[in-house]
């Protein structure tokens, strides 16, 4: 109803002119207080009424029964206006909160001017302006303050901006200064690498000059004195040699000296002079007699008589294919003291001389029967007479069966035996792996190479009562299976040797890594099953450190990252990954950041292998040894490589990228090398040899197999320098003759190894003088074959020729002189 204060006022005016609120009034009244059944009937008859009486006399409680009216006086107002909003005299909401607002305000403005006058006491003009004053100097002065924050700071960072600008400045100096430095060290070093490298090469010369003013006036002598003898007396004449009496050494200086002599030599220096002869005598040179170096000249008089003579120092000896009759054998009875014997491929040891042997020498350790024909016969006497026999080889031993491996058990039986060799032994069944577990309990060392017919059942007969084993070498043993080392978890293995096996898969790595954690040596070459997942298995090993996986052509690089990101990295010191071909270059980085111990590396034929590589490769410092044959290493690569400057040993067989410029960058920064393979790499020259006669005069193994362009001036400067050459390979260099071999029997007087494979140029009378001298050698006069890529004069072949037969003579000599070969490459 108060929405009508602000309504029209004709609308307001009728409501008051009609006693609309007092006729509104009665009949609510009437309606509150009767409360009629019917209310539509009580409000006609109501209204009735009222006008009937006229709106002047209308009352609030004129429609309300008289006996029903409230007993209060009656009120002369009314306050239906006030609810309809026509009464403009009565205080509205807005009024009252306008005065209450008013009031509070005013009251508050009392009250504090109140308080200001009793708290604020009244100040002078003069009291105020000083305090105005003051007021004014205090502003100033926080004023100042902050002005001079600001410029603080500003000044802060003004002096860090050029204490900045003066450590660049400085830096840059120095850098500049360092370069300077650098640019000059530089230019020193290498005018000094170019003057030690012309002092090298002028020596180099000066040598050659000597060499071979020395070979004329050979040449001359022979001509001069035809006799030999003669000839001889006259150059020890004329050149002066400086005297040096070796008998003066202390005996045990001379015993080291002619310890490093085979027995040949050995009777010669005994034929020099009385003194020689006495220091010849000595007891411990004739410990170790190797009759096999000498197998081919020396008679049995005097092995028989040496024998006799020696029995009581003889501690160790080897007749290894030696050609001996029964009295001679029967003689090594007499040495009491003998500890080691070898008879392997003596095709004349039978199990009566070997009765013999054991009657007499029962304290033998070492027994190689190899290659023999021994039977049953000589199995019983093992056990009865070697009681302390340790290390025992049958290998390629057929004539006897699994019941002679019974005999084993006889007396005390072979129990102290470590080491065994059954390699090629087919005949022996799972019933002899049981025989020989029953008789020898304390095996450590078991090696069967060349045996198709072990099986897994083999290996678990043997190692039922054979837990100490901790070597194992199996080549050559197909039908060998993860079976076998689940088998074997019961032995602490540390030496695993497997190859050429395709039953082998990765679940034979998590036996490994389960129950050998102290393995130290596995190779697993040739295993077609092995893959990445191998090893990731191997990668907790902590011990691990010689590692041969090759031919393994499922090994990757994501493989080889997995096996490097464990512990055995560190301790790695052999790896051999040739034939991995899905190796590339990140292999390389990995290797440079994980392997600080690594010393031989072997990535031959790995195609994705690039001179990238080879720079990270450098950072690998304890390196020795690397072989990348069959890559796709280029000069390049080979120029960083020389940085290295510890390699010993490299092979670049089959590398086709690479020059003479390449090997000759090589050589500069390897002085240390010892063993090259350039083989099968027809682009290379005669200064290759020209390089290595300057630069590497330690070298001991050399191979230029399959390089046509070598030439007899290359191997001259070879001769002259090279004195420490052991092995040579030249096959396939058809333009060398028998100029060659006359230089290399006056420089290279350690050579004991040469092969000299499809050289036809070369005489068969100069390589049977030369089979004389050297230890072992490889000859051939016939052409190359096609897979060489050249004919017989160096020429390549083209592609209609490669179909066509080879030409010649295809007889191999191989000869061997009175030097141990084991001895020499040991």
């Amino acid at each position: 109803m108060a929405s009508l204060r602000t309504a029209n006022p004709q609308l307001r005016n009728y409501f008051k002119e009609n006693y609309i609120p007092q006729v509104c009034e009665a009949l609510l009244c009437g309606l509150l207080i009767t409360c009629p059944e019917d209310p539509l009937k009580y409000l006609q008859k109501m209204i009735i009424t009222i006008m009937e009486n006229g709106l002047e006399s209308l009352l609030w409680d004129m429609c309300i029964d008289p006996s029903m009216r409230p007993k209060i006086r009656r009120l002369s107002e009314t306050y239906m206006e006030q609810l309809f909003g026509l009464d403009d005299q009565l205080m509205t909401p807005e009024l009252m909160i306008k005065a209450c607002t008013f009031y509070t305000g005013h009251l508050v403005k009392t009250h504090f001017c109140t308080w200001r006058d009793i708290a604020i006491p009244l100040i002078s003009e003069d009291e105020l302006a000083e305090k105005m004053e003051k007021a004014r100097e205090y502003d100033n002065f926080r004023l100042q303050k902050y002005i001079f924050r600001l410029w603080h700071s500003y000044t802060e960072g003004q002096k860090k901006l050029l204490t900045v600008t003066l450590v660049r400045i400085r830096r840059m100096c120095r850098r500049y200064k360092l370069l300077a430095i650098l640019t000059k060290w530089r230019d020193k070093a290498q005018h000094k690498y170019k003057k030690n490298e012309e002092e090298l090469i002028l020596k180099h010369e000066l040598q050659l000059l000597k060499w071979r003013s020395k070979l004329k006036c050979d040449v001359v002598a022979k001509e001069e004195f035809p006799f030999p003898e003669h000839s001889a007396s006259e150059v020890s004449l004329g050149s002066k040699v400086p005297e040096c009496d070796i008998s003066l050494f202390p005996e045990r200086v001379i015993s080291r000296i002619f310890a490093y002599l085979t027995l040949r030599d050995i009777i010669i220096c005994g034929q020099v002079c009385h003194s020689w002869m006495l220091m010849t005598q000595g007891s411990s040179l004739w410990n170790s007699i190797d009759f096999s170096a000498v197998k081919n000249i020396i008679t049995d008089k005097y092995i028989v008589s040496t024998l006799q003579r020696w029995r009581l120092n003889v501690l160790r000896l080897n007749f290894r294919g030696c050609v001996l009759r029964l009295k001679t054998l029967r003689s090594v009875s007499l040495c009491r003291n003998l500890q080691e014997l070898n008879v392997s491929d003596c095709p004349t040891l039978t199990d009566e001389s070997m009765r013999y042997i054991s009657e007499g020498c029962p304290g033998v350790l070492y027994l190689n029967l190899s290659n023999t024909t021994i039977t049953n016969r000589t199995m019983r006497i093992l056990p009865r007479y070697f009681q302390n026999l340790q290390n025992l080889s049958l290998a390629y031993c057929r004539k006897f069966t699994d019941k002679g491996l019974r005999y084993l058990n006889l007396g005390n039986g072979c129990h102290k035996l470590m080491y065994l060799d059954l390699s090629g032994c087919t005949q022996i069944s799972v019933q002899g792996f049981r025989n020989i577990a029953n008789s020898c309990t304390g095996i450590m060392h078991l090696t069967i190479n060349d045996m198709p017919t072990l099986t897994d059942n083999c290996v678990k007969a043997l190692v039922e009562k054979c837990p100490r084993i901790t070597s194992i070498v199996f080549i050559g043993a197909p039908h060998i299976s993860d079976c076998a080392f689940k088998a074997l978890s019961t032995c602490k293995l540390r030496k695993i040797r497997f190859e050429g096996n395709k039953r082998i898969t990765d679940a034979c790595f998590k036996f490994i890594d389960k129950n050998y954690p102290n393995i130290n040596h596995i190779y697993m070459a040739d295993c077609k099953r092995i893959t990445n997942g191998s090893l990731k298995s191997l990668s907790p090993l902590k011990q691990l450190t010689v590692l041969n996986l090759a031919n393994c052509i499922r090994i990757g690089d994501m493989g080889l990252k997995q096996f490097l990101d464990g512990p055995v990295s560190i301790r790695i010191r052999e790896l051999n990954l040739s034939n991995c071909i899905h190796l590339s270059d990140v292999s390389i980085v990995k290797l440079s950041e994980r392997c600080p111990n690594l010393n031989y590396l072997s990535l031959r034929n790995c195609e994705y292998l690039t001179d990238l590589g080879i720079e990270y490769m450098v950072n690998i410092f304890s390196l020795l040894s690397v072989d990348l044959s069959g890559t796709h290493i280029s000069n390049e690569g080979l120029m960083i490589l020389s940085r290295h400057k510890k390699l010993k040993e490299l092979s670049l067989s089959e590398c086709y990228k690479i020059t003479d410029v390449g090997i000759t960058a090589f050589c500069k920064g390897s002085l240390i090398l010892e063993h090259l393979d350039v083989s099968y790499c027809p682009q290379l020259t005669d200064e290759i040899i020209k390089a290595l006669a300057i630069y590497c005069i330690c070298l001991t193994s050399l191979s230029v197999a399959g390089c046509p362009k070598i030439t007899d001036a290359a191997m001259e400067v070879l001769s002259a320098k090279c004195h420490y050459l052991h092995i040579l390979d030249i096959s396939g260099c058809v333009l060398l003759t028998d100029q060659m071999l006359e230089d290399l029997q006056r420089g290279c007087k350690q050579l004991r190894i040469l092969k000299m494979q499809y050289c036809r140029c070369i005489s068969k009378e100069a390589a049977k003088r030369m089979s004389s001298i050297v230890q072992q050698q490889e000859y051939n006069p016939s052409d190359p074959p096609f897979w060489f890529g050249y004919d017989y004069e160096g020429k390549p072949l083209k592609k209609q020729n490669e179909e066509t037969p080879l030409k010649g003579d295809e007889e191999v000599i191989l000869t061997e002189s009175t030097h141990n070969s084991e001895e020499e490459l040991a």
